[in-house]
């Protein structure tokens, strides 16, 4: 019998950076509007499309699914039993972690969380806000929002606890934070018995090692560029690198050819610098992954 993983992919806001990792680690998956079922070039792997809200609890947790990607916070709303087997710092939109925000009308007179005692706070993240309120000593009730979250201030509640990425959908609400509740990265989990099959654990663990690759390739690019012997050791005074970057021999005698893997956010300033120490043919290209 062929081996199988049973795949989670979430459905809906984060679906498509999903993808687009799973892409840039090797795995295509292709999706229909209709279905949640999807396609992926690996024999081995059988997709499903899942709401992330549902991913750990109630389907990787009993076992209809294997594995799958969600975000941790909906990992600690459903208080889910599985395996965290990789931290993927990807969302909708930036590589970085989401945040779950305490907001408020500009106007409120809500200044910080003890101001919500006796408050209604409308939120999809009804555990975790009891829980950030039992922590604070605030009893306030916490009511689920079905959507249009940000909309029900002031007049169906009196604050909001809402995911943001960026802030800019608060702030054309006319809404201020008052406080995080909690950051939240995607996660790959697993089932606790898919993770004690041999098989299972290695393909997962594979799946981790080159999706969190693409990721760290994502800030990065990689330098080449020729120098010549006079001038190589202030070149490496202000080169940066990952580790050490490789240094060869060119076959012109006194000629060195210069590799090096670094932020893609200094590029800019730095090549100029290195032309200014003598580098030539300095070439940039891109990185799909990068495994330490």
């Amino acid at each position: 019998m062929m081996n199988k993983l049973k795949l989670g992919i979430p459905k809906g806001s984060m679906e498509e950076s999903t993808i687009k990792w799973f892409g840039r680690a090797g795995y295509n998956i292709s999706t229909s509007e209709r279905s949640h079922s999807a396609k992926i070039d690996d024999e081995d792997i059988e997709v499903m499309l899942v709401r992330p809200q549902e991913m750990a609890y109630p389907y990787i947790q009993r076992g209809v699914l294997d594995a799958g990607v969600t975000g941790e916070d909906w990992i600690r709303e459903r208080n889910a039993d599985v395996i965290e087997v990789a931290d993927l710092v990807y969302a909708k939109q930036l590589s970085k972690p989401v945040r779950w925000v305490l907001a408020v009308k500009n106007d409120s007179d809500i200044q910080s969380v003890k101001d919500l005692e006796g408050r209604i706070i409308a939120t999809e993240l009804v555990e975790v806000t009891k829980a950030y309120l039992a922590k604070n000593g605030v009893n306030a009730t916490v009511e689920f929002s079905y959507g249009a979250t940000e909309a029900k201030v002031p007049y169906l509640a009196d604050a909001i606890v809402e995911l943001t990425e960026t802030g800019s959908s608060l702030r054309a609400n006319n809404l201020r934070i008052v406080d995080v509740v909690m950051t939240s990265t995607a996660k790959l989990i697993a089932n606790k018995s898919a993770w004690q099959d041999d098989w299972k654990r290695t393909k997962l663990q594979n799946i981790a090692m080159l999706l969190q690759g693409a990721i760290v390739a994502e800030s990065k690019v990689g330098l080449k560029m020729n120098i010549s012997k006079d001038d190589l050791p202030a070149l490496l005074k202000i080169l940066p690198s990952m580790k050490n970057p490789t240094v060869s021999s060119l076959s012109d005698e006194g000629w060195y050819a210069v590799d090096t893997v670094t932020d893609e956010s200094i590029v800019r300033d730095l090549i100029p610098e290195l032309k200014r120490v003598g580098a030539t043919d300095i070439i940039e290209y891109p990185l799909n992954k990068v495994i330490p």
